[in-house]
């Protein structure tokens, strides 16, 4: 008798243990309940014939000018993204603290009232509150902004996040995810910006002045919950995420960095070994966020053909053409892949052997909006479901790259179908278009180095 009483307690001991598992597995979950990007008036849409105008204000030799309007032309960029209210003012790329503060007003408050509309929870309801915008640190700090203007609770959590990157995004949604592992039942606001007004560089270095032609205005709201009782409203749950950095290598450390040059123009600096550092940091990451997102059966052939790959070219002499990968594919269904510029799109497809299709969303972001920094990873998903193709338990892994240098990924399981137009509404229709190519190419894409000093020339005297 005594025996059956001790065999029945340590059953019911195994079947709590085993529900407060399932139970505290369950209350972690990360859902994204709506999110909402941030679009202009139509007024500051940046034209490739206004940003001429604006390169011309630097008084930029003939060899800085000719190198800028190579770049607009083959950029990716098109004819509808949008600059800072400054730049169309008759002080023009020279900001003050007010420009600053009415781009970032601007885009917080335009987002989150949507945001709060359409998701039917009021803003006292929001338990952390998360912001990062890499290059402005605001006194006082832009979250208690946001908490004074809709008058959040005395007791909500916030982290005010900078200097972290086009990665930015996905390091705020990891600290959200890593507060629901204690606090249970709460709702968490990421926003993820970038200060344009302030943030131009008035120099000529070419590996600085770059940025000019890539960066745009953008912003994104992002609402998030671990409530149980509101899966079924949520639009994506977060499976697992992956960081990556390489801030140990001086290398990768000071290949995308915030300086001076010798004039004293602070800028942004893209070394030359940019793009060797982010393959570096893509492989890393891919190699611990594989395991977690791929069959079994893909890595095991993975191994396989790689070892007699590896075997032939040592023993047999066999020349390799090309390199056994990984095939995603079979674990994701779509790419949210960061656009931060056409060699960007261009290299991950080659690392990941994608194909054109794959690509879509992100060329139609970096055409349509350009790169708003941390922020682009959220037009790309909203590309993707305006277009109607994420549907219930489709998998979409996000890449990001940031300054540091950091690679950080995750994959979303669409948990219903998802077809809001959201910011892409008056546009979507038209995408992809027949061309990407912008007016400059049209323009000036034929100059070559017998005739341009004399053709630059005369576009500058203009």
């Amino acid at each position: 008798m005594m025996l059956m009483v001790l065999e029945c307690l340590l059953l019911v001991c195994i079947l709590y243990l085993f529900y407060k598992f399932f139970e505290q597995k369950r209350n972690q979950s990360c859902y994204i309940l709506h999110y909402e990007c941030f679009k202009p008036p139509d007024d500051r849409k940046v034209s490739t014939d206004f940003s001429g105008e604006m390169m011309k204000r630097c008084n930029l030799e003939l060899d800085e000018y000719r190198f800028l309007l190579r770049a607009i032309v083959s950029s990716g960029i098109g004819e509808d993204t949008y600059g800072p209210r400054n730049f169309f003012s008759e002080h023009g790329t020279n900001s003050t603290l007010c420009d600053t503060k009415f781009e970032m007003d601007e885009f917080f408050t335009e987002t989150l009232d949507k945001l709060f509309s359409k998701s039917r929870v009021s803003p006292q309801d929001i338990d952390i509150l998360v912001v990062n915008v890499s290059v402005l640190t605001l006194v006082p700090s832009l979250t208690s902004r946001i908490i004074n203007h809709y008058k959040m609770r005395e007791d909500v959590k916030s982290f005010n996040i900078s200097g972290m990157g086009c990665s930015a995004g996905l390091i705020s949604i990891n600290l959200v995810q890593n507060l629901f592992k204690t606090y249970k039942n709460k709702f968490a606001l990421v926003l993820t910006s970038e200060a344009i007004a302030p943030n131009w560089y008035n120099g000529s270095e070419r590996s600085m002045i770059l940025t000019n032609c890539l960066f745009r205005c953008g912003g994104s709201s992002v609402l998030l919950t671990n409530k149980p009782a509101l899966r079924k409203r949520a639009m994506f749950k977060l499976t697992c995420l992956v960081r990556t950095h390489l801030g140990s290598s001086d290398e990768a450390h000071t290949c995308c960095q915030q300086q001076e040059d010798d004039k004293g123009n602070i800028g942004f600096f893209l070394g030359k070994n940019l793009p060797k550092t982010a393959t570096r940091a893509l492989t890393e990451n891919l190699k611990e966020i594989a395991p977690k997102i791929l069959p079994l059966i893909a890595i095991i052939r993975y191994i396989l053909l790689a070892n007699i790959q590896k075997f032939g070219a040592k023993y047999l002499h066999i020349r390799v053409k090309k390199k056994v990968s990984l095939n995603f594919k079979l674990g994701v269904d779509h790419f949210c892949l960061h656009p931060g510029g056409k060699a960007v799109i261009e290299g991950v497809q080659r690392s990941l052997d994608l194909t054109d299709d794959d690509m879509e969303p992100s060329r139609m972001t970096l055409h349509r909006f350009g790169n708003t920094s941390a922020s682009s990873l959220w037009y790309v998903l909203g590309y993707m479901e305006a277009k109607r193709r994420l549907k219930k338990g489709d998998r979409v892994l996000m890449i990001g790259f940031g300054s540091g240098f950091k690679c950080n990924s995750c994959m979303w399981e669409v948990t219903r179908d998802l077809e809001d137009k959201n910011v892409w509404e008056d546009c979507v229709d038209n995408f992809p278009p027949k061309s990407l190519l912008n007016p400059y190419f049209e323009k000036y894409g034929w100059i070559n180095e017998e005739n341009a000093a004399t053709e630059l020339q005369a576009i500058l005297e203009s």
